[in-house]
């Protein structure tokens, strides 16, 4: 589904992402750990365009993304949910979790059913659907975001250090909606990034590691 080829990338100068090569199948659901600094927040931004590539490639489906514009990549399926979630306060709930939808331009039917779907995935959503975006806590505020990767995420769901933070019962429940998710929807492939390996548990299929940018010598390309 999604193949990393060789990528390289620079934040002020300094080499953040040295020559990753691996590869994110349909259907698994996959982890990147790594210390604080290690390269993992700039890899989902590279995948999302957000962050140039010095060097390398990345494909989806056999496409380049180099010829897909940042905000272009949602519209193939790809949902993001940035480790800062970026919760507008102004929206409810469920306006945030529309607005990739409605930018889109998705047909209202279409925009119901990936929502209804959502709510499923992560039953906590549905009392906090008519809440502001300002009311929640930094815990919602991750449930929320990872319910609106889920509305443009159909086939590829990217979470940036979504345990970080979390207390146990809301980690409890976010691992319960990667499960559900999974039972729910058998192609859809899921990327978490921890810093904290043992918040995971037993929920990847398959970790890679980075450190200073490299994936650990011995740590396979995930595989399902």
């Amino acid at each position: 589904m999604l193949k990393i080829n060789r990528i390289s990338a620079r934040i002020a100068g300094i080499t953040v992402l040295r020559k990753i090569d691996t590869e994110f199948p349909a259907g698994s659901l996959l982890a990147v750990v790594g210390r604080n600094g290690a390269g993992k927040t700039t890899l989902l931004r590279a995948v999302m365009g957000l962050m140039p590539l010095q060097e390398g490639s990345i494909s989806f489906d056999g496409r380049d993304l180099a010829s897909v514009p940042a905000h272009g990549r949602a519209a193939l399926g790809i949902g993001y949910a940035p480790e800062d979630r970026v919760m507008f306060p102004t929206f409810t709930v469920e306006e945030n979790l529309r607005l990739p939808c409605d930018v889109l331009k998705l047909p209202r039917a279409e925009i119901d059913r990936r929502l209804e779907k959502a709510v499923a995935v992560v039953p906590q959503l549905k009392d906090m659907l008519p809440r502001s975006g300002a009311a929640l806590s930094g815990g919602q505020g991750k449930i929320a975001a990872l319910g609106r990767a889920l509305m443009a995420g159909t086939r590829l769901v990217l979470l940036d250090e979504p345990f970080q933070g979390l207390a146990p019962v809301l980690a409890s429940q976010y691992g319960e909606s990667l499960r559900r998710l999974r039972e729910m929807d058998s192609e859809v492939c899921v990327v978490v990034t921890e810093s904290n390996r043992s918040l995971l548990r037993d929920l990847p299929d398959a970790t890679l590691t980075l450190e200073r940018g490299e994936l650990a010598v011995g740590e396979p390309a995930a595989a399902h």
